[in-house]
């Protein structure tokens, strides 16, 4: 049998393992949705998501390996990379819309579509994986905190926000969003940043085992209040870009 190679691309699910040219995962209370979710994407001909080939004899689901580089670390990210992830997830919410599975929503988001859970070739993000928070919901939640994480960052060696705010636009119109999702776009970035941190306060004072040790989600709490600060503090530059 080939050895287990841990793997730490996504933050929440422990225990994710590669076995050769799969990778396994621990079942959650989301993996019925994730394997209906993904067999509904192969059928649709969407490749930018791994593909469910059942579960081992451990009960873990078993998926296929995208080869590539997650990256460990957010950065800052060029242009053809930011247009990539808008297209990619414009991609990916056009194979749900209208689907069962979106519900009574437009879509079904990834709800986490960060660099840390994109697959890179040639430096270009061609794919998503970890869908364990996946659920239907409005394509501007996984576009607020797509603008977030790929393209704005409250940290002193940051480009100016002007900058960043020009990047939120490419990715905009990468993504093809229309002006109503424009004027709402700010609010959606502010409004994952209050809600990333309202669920590691929730996870801080939660029973164990928890989903990081606790000065890790203390830091993801502060790091997640600080972005929100900064995005409020130049909203105006963001909105201004988006007209």
């Amino acid at each position: 049998m080939e050895d287990e190679t841990p793997l730490s691309g996504g933050r929440i699910t422990p225990g994710v393992v590669r076995i050769g040219n799969t990778v396994h995962r621990p079942p959650t209370t989301s993996t019925a949705f994730v394997v209906e979710l993904l067999q509904y994407l192969e059928q649709q001909g969407f490749t930018g998501a791994p593909r469910h080939l059942g579960f081992d004899t451990h009960g873990r689901q078993i998926l296929s390996y995208l080869p590539g580089d997650v990256p460990a670390r957010f950065q800052r990210w060029i242009d053809s990379q930011v247009a990539a992830a808008g297209a990619l997830l414009r991609a990916l919410h056009d194979a749900t819309r209208g689907s069962h599975l979106a519900g009574g929503h437009p879509v079904v988001c990834h709800h986490d579509p960060g660099p840390n859970n994109a697959v890179f070739r040639n430096e270009i993000p061609v794919a998503l994986i970890d869908y364990d928070t996946a659920a239907s919901g409005d394509p501007l939640e996984d576009l607020g905190y797509m603008s977030w994480t790929w393209c704005s960052s409250s940290k002193s060696g940051a480009p100016p926000a002007t900058a960043q705010a020009a990047q939120v636009r490419l990715l905009a119109d990468a993504y093809g969003l229309d002006e109503a999702g424009r004027a709402q776009l700010v609010e959606a970035m502010l409004d994952r940043q209050a809600r990333n941190a309202q669920w590691w306060r929730i996870h801080l004072t939660g029973p164990s085992p928890r989903v990081a040790e606790e000065a890790q989600i203390i830091e993801r709490i502060r790091w997640s209040e600080r972005e929100y600060t900064y995005t409020l503090e130049h909203r105006e530059v963001f909105t201004a870009a988006l007209r």
